[in-house]
């Protein structure tokens, strides 16, 4: 899902899991315009295997439901305004300078391939800048 407004996480403090904790609810929808974008790269990828020479395609999509592709993402969003967002540019939260998000929270949406290489270069990057601060302290 993209990143709307209404697609949020919460936590549940009525059902705990094993050890006490609050569960997490996700409550996201695909809207219209994913929808759209859906039938648009089956439409492509029917081209493009046309194009290679293949022959009979028929198409098939099935996009489930939001979650399904294990990469959930986006409860950190990174940006310059601690009004709108919980990190900044080198996944620093504003609003504790020592603790760095590195893992999907910080991107809003996702493509179509696994985000790991992603999450592995701006952890490299946020680590760089927490060794620079340190330095700095030095």
């Amino acid at each position: 899902c993209l990143p709307y407004h209404e697609n949020k996480m919460t936590l549940d403090y009525d059902k705990l899991d094993q050890w006490g904790l609050p569960t997490v609810t996700f409550d996201a929808e695909w809207k219209e315009n994913e929808y759209e974008m859906r039938k648009d790269m089956v439409a492509q990828a029917v081209a493009m295997f046309e194009k290679a020479g293949y022959k009979d395609i028929e198409p098939w999509d099935d996009p489930g439901a939001p979650g399904l592709g294990i990469h959930e993402m986006g409860t950190a969003r990174m940006g310059r305004d601690p009004k709108t967002s919980v990190c900044n540019g080198n996944n620093q939260l504003h609003a504790v300078s020592n603790v760095y998000v590195t893992d999907g929270a910080f991107m809003t949406s996702a493509s179509c391939v696994n985000p790991s290489l992603t999450y592995m270069a701006f952890t490299a990057r946020a680590a760089n800048h927490a060794a620079n601060q340190l330095k700095k302290q030095a």
